[in-house]
């Protein structure tokens, strides 16, 4: 019986769209059985936007807080050398349209490994297909143009008795304002009364007063703290320790991260924390981290 072969799967999730990402995950399972490595790389915003799909294709987002350019290939690129020094996988399937992977794509076969690509359809140059042993370009599905139209046609359809009874509310308010009119003009009121006249003073009274108050200055309000960025949410998440306010060792706090996929391997965390000024603080001598964010919440 032929063993099944191990097979190491990594997504550059910042470059496919998701429904791509689904069919390369099935695709790959498909024609090897069992995928033993599952990763995407992408920014914090795409792995909070797909976090559910990850969880249902289990596959383990590798958030990249790094802004640079090519920030994310990178991220991706040591880590695969990393994972075939330590897996020793048979198959790696990169999935990505990106041609930048090329110099990856030679190292990982000079390990001994067969490098397989999967791309999105219109996004996959000629010279990127090349460089793999095998490569698909999937079609992204998108809602065809019969299905929107269906859409539409279901809205309009929900939306037309209420414009219809706004319309008819608007007719029934016209006709009883000129109604109205028509007989305020045919019959002329007599002289208020006396008690009448007392009444009306003590209401121009009131609304003068209410009127006063009005024009007084609006107190002014308190400042509103800043929300929480997206960043400092997943390294709260990953060191809970930290929402108390209190300094917690920078050995702690990069092991933690790097165990929540946040930090590479060799990855610096003082560097992670000097993009983050605004809400951590780095003290030296110990070394250790202060969330700032405490105090206001």
């Amino acid at each position: 019986m032929t063993p099944t072969p191990r097979v190491m799967l990594l997504i550059d999730a910042d470059n496919v769209s998701a429904d791509v990402i689904e069919q390369a995950v099935q695709r790959t399972m498909d024609e090897y059985g069992a995928i033993h490595v599952r990763r995407a790389y992408c920014n914090a915003e795409m792995a909070v936007n797909r976090q559910a799909m990850f969880k249902r294709l289990s596959v383990r987002p590798m958030v990249n807080l790094s802004t640079g350019k090519n920030s994310t290939d990178i991220a991706l690129a040591v880590d695969a050398i990393d994972l075939v020094i330590d897996e020793r996988p048979d198959v790696v399937v990169l999935v990505s349209s990106d041609s930048d992977f090329a110099p990856l794509v030679i190292r990982l076969r000079e390990k001994g490994c067969r490098v397989c690509g999967i791309g999105q359809q219109g996004k996959t140059g000629e010279e990127t297909v090349g460089i793999y042993d095998a490569f698909i370009d999937l079609e992204h599905h998108g809602v065809k143009p019969a299905a929107r139209t269906a859409t539409a046609k279901k809205a309009a359809a929900k939306t037309a008795p209420a414009k219809k009874a706004r319309a008819t509310r608007a007719t029934s308010a016209t006709s009883a304002s000129r109604a109205a009119a028509e007989s305020s003009s045919a019959d002329v009121a007599p002289a208020p009364a006396p008690a009448a006249r007392k009444a009306a003073t003590k209401t121009a009274a009131r609304k003068t007063t209410k009127a006063a108050k009005s024009s007084q200055p609006a107190q002014p309000q308190a400042p509103k703290t800043p929300p929480t960025s997206e960043a400092a949410e997943f390294i709260l998440a990953a060191v809970p320790a930290l929402r108390s306010g209190k300094d917690v060792q920078l050995n702690d706090v990069a092991q933690a991260l790097r165990a929540a996929g946040l930090l590479g391997k060799h990855g610096s965390s003082l560097k992670l924390f000097d993009k983050l000024t605004a809400e951590f603080v780095v003290m030296q001598h110990p070394d250790r981290i202060r969330w700032t964010g405490a105090s206001a919440s």
